[in-house]
This record gives structure tokens, C-alpha cells and sequence, in this order.
């Protein structure tokens, strides 16, 4: 089994509350086939924010225009209308549990400033303005980024498959938490922590933890044991997960 490449770490939880599954919900739909056919002006450059206050939720969406299919002001607002009706429509049917839904989108839009005060870009992303961000800054390997959630300075992105332990495990966490989550009774969220030594092989690391939260009346030690088995088990089969990242069978956001 290889080594490691660093000393680093990699967290990971199941699942995804509510507000995080809409929140990527909509990204995913607004960047689908089917949305860009029904929306062509719609960009690539999609950003969801989501704000949950007790069953009211708030999606605020920065979504890139493409001006080739925007003639003229009025055309901006009018398809950013309709975008906006059917994204609260899909919104609406995604949250099943909010009382309340409300989407904004390109909240800085000011229709006194003409062209220069709506979204309108050549591409259909911000890059083109110098907006180009950072590795790491973007998306945590799950899809979103929770500001409540455990995360790691890691970034995934560009990182080798094989021993680069800031990739595998962040990647890794996230998969032995669903597991733990799925295949273990009684566990209403887990979290998963990797540490890793440089030079050690990626199937032990120094630390492997997981924090639980249970149902009622259940008990830690009636799960301990089945929690162990699957990290276990989880870290037996690395060679199996690293070659699935490899070949690209998981998404790095």
C-alpha cells in the first residue's frame, strides 16, 4: 500500500440537511441539460446561497447571463422572470418540509444603470470580469459549503488519487459518514475524521473517529462495534476507492 504524501486531514458527515440537499438541488437543475435547453441565456457560473430561519427558506442565486441571447434590456428582465418562476416552482416542490420558499436572483441587478447594471457577460461566467477565485475557496467535496458543518483547509481539486491524502480523505470521510449513516441503525448524523502521516500507508491512518448522533434510547454501545466495522472495512478497500477516483467515478465539486 503506498504512503502517504503528507500529514493532513479530511472530514466528512451524513446527510445532507434539507436546506444543503435544495441548495444543491438547484444548482444541479440550473446547470442541467434540460434547464439550458428551456434557458439558453442561462451561464454556467451558478451560485446558490441558502438561509434557513425556522421553516423559511431563502435561496439567493447569482446566475451569469449570456448576452448573445439578450437583445436588449427588457428581454434581461423578462427571462430573468421567467427563470425566476420556474426556480421557485422547483424550489418549492425540492423543500418539502419549509413552510415558506422565497428565490432571489441577481439581487444586484439595477435596471437605472442599463446594460453595466444587470448580469450580462460574454461566457456565461464571471471569469471574464477577474472574478476567478482560488483553488480551495469553491465547493467543499460534497457539493455545498455548510458555514456549520466540520470542514478541512484541503483542497481536492487537481491532487493525484493514488497518495495525496488531502484528496483521498476528505473525499473518503464523506463516504464511510454515509455508510456509518445508512448501514447502522439507530444514528441520526455522523461525522467521519482521517488523519493522516507523510510516508505512512494511506490504509492506516494515525487517527480514524467518528462523532454520532443517535436516536432516542439508543445507546453508544449498542452501535460501537457496527461503527468500527465499517471504517474497518471502509479503509481495507482503499485501493478499491482510490481506483474509482482515479477513473472518475466520483465527483470532485
Amino acid at each position: 500500500m503506498i504512503g502517504a504524501n503528507d500529514t493532513s486531514a479530511g472530514v466528512g458527515y451524513a446527510p445532507l440537511s434539507e436546506t444543503e440537499d435544495v441548495v444543491l438541488a438547484t444548482e444541479r437543475y440550473l446547470n442541467s441539460t434540460s434547464f439550458k435547453a428551456a434557458f439558453p441565456e442561462a451561464g454556467e457560473d451558478i451560485k446558490v446561497m441558502g438561509y434557513r430561519f425556522g421553516r423559511h427558506l431563502t435561496l439567493t442565486v447569482a446566475l451569469a447571463f449570456v448576452d448573445r441571447f439578450i437583445p436588449d434590456l427588457k428581454t434581461y428582465f423578462d427571462r430573468k422572470a421567467a427563470i425566476h418562476d420556474e426556480v421557485q416552482t422547483f424550489v418549492t416542490r425540492e423543500a418539502k418540509t419549509m413552510e415558506a420558499v422565497t428565490v432571489d436572483i441577481n439581487t444586484l441587478d439595477d435596471p437605472e444603470r442599463g446594460e453595466g447594471g444587470v448580469y450580462l457577460t460574454v461566457l456565461g461566467t464571471s471569469a471574464e470580469g477577474g472574478d476567478g477565485g482560488q483553488v480551495g475557496r469553491g465547493n467543499r467535496v460534497n457539493g455545498v459549503i455548510a458555514f456549520n458543518r466540520p470542514s478541512t483547509t484541503e483542497a481536492a481539486a487537481g491532487k493525484n488519487p493514488v497518495s495525496h491524502v488531502g484528496k483521498i480523505y476528505n473525499l473518503l470521510s464523506h463516504e464511510i459518514a454515509g455508510k456509518v449513516y445508512r448501514e447502522v441503525p439507530g444514528i441520526r448524523e455522523a461525522t467521519v475524521w482521517l488523519c493522516s502521516q507523510i510516508g505512512k500507508p494511506i490504509d492506516r491512518p494515525l487517527m480514524a473517529a467518528a462523532a454520532l448522533i443517535l436516536e432516542p434510547d439508543v445507546g453508544l454501545e449498542d452501535i460501537e462495534p457496527s461503527v468500527a466495522a465499517v471504517i474497518d472495512r471502509e479503509l481495507a478497500g482503499i485501493h478499491n476507492f482510490t481506483q474509482r477516483l482515479a477513473q472518475g467515478e466520483l465527483a470532485v465539486w
